[in-house]
């Protein structure tokens, strides 16, 4: 029988990593808030507020609302940047993850908006070396606000994930071959990119 976990987005669950982590009410709900540490230059990092309740997530469902800000410093090519690392090794040092863009989903540069979605498996295969060997197939477009609340669902099955954008009935991305393969397993992290005030709220997850 599944069992799903419903996340208190409280500090004492959660652990900074490469980032800062605040608890602080918005929209008169008790949500995290993650930034990416602006000592970690490069992109595509572990940068998140890992779960401490769970080091062992193989298959299963993550979904957690969103919401993203940019920072006064934030670089031009800032997106609001923010999403999920999932199947984190205990050192921190691979993991897979999938993301969204929201504010290239409603711009008027089509090239934009195929890149509103994101998976990258880390360290070796980040979205500028995926654009290189596989242009197109990991990134993809869905229609979502910036700074409005974004639902994401991800469910997690052997080397295969899929990305339900606001209760979609159907996934606005298909990974069907994770690099870290399908018997990996880790921790769940809320994760933030440069130049983005990222918020997490409702985390479940519910594993298979």
């Amino acid at each position: 029988m599944n069992k799903t976990d419903f996340i208190p987005m409280t500090l004492e669950y959660f652990t900074a990593v490469n980032s800062t982590v605040e608890e602080t009410p918005l929209d008169g709900d008790p949500v995290l808030k993650v930034l990416k540490s602006p000592e970690v230059i490069k992109d595509d990092e572990p940068t998140y507020a890992r779960f401490n309740g769970s080091d062992d997530f193989h298959d299963g469902i993550i979904e957690v609302k969103v919401f993203s800000r940019l920072l006064k410093d934030a670089p031009a090519h800032a997106r609001g940047f923010l999403g999920v690392a999932f199947r984190i090794n205990s050192a921190n040092t691979a993991y897979e993850s999938i993301y969204v863009r929201p504010l290239n989903a409603r711009c008027d540069d089509q090239l934009r908006r195929n890149h509103s979605i994101q998976y990258y498996s880390y360290p070796e295969y980040k979205y500028d070396r995926l654009r290189e060997i596989a242009a197109g197939k990991y990134e993809a477009y869905a229609d979502m606000e910036f700074e409005a609340w974004i639902d994401l669902k991800i469910e997690v099955e052997g080397s295969k994930a899929l990305l339900f954008v606001n209760n979609a009935s159907q996934p606005a991305l298909i990974v069907n071959d994770m690099f870290h393969g399908s018997d990996a397993t880790g921790g769940i992290g809320l994760w933030s990119e440069i130049g983005t005030e990222a918020y997490f709220k409702d985390l479940k997850i519910t594993k298979k």
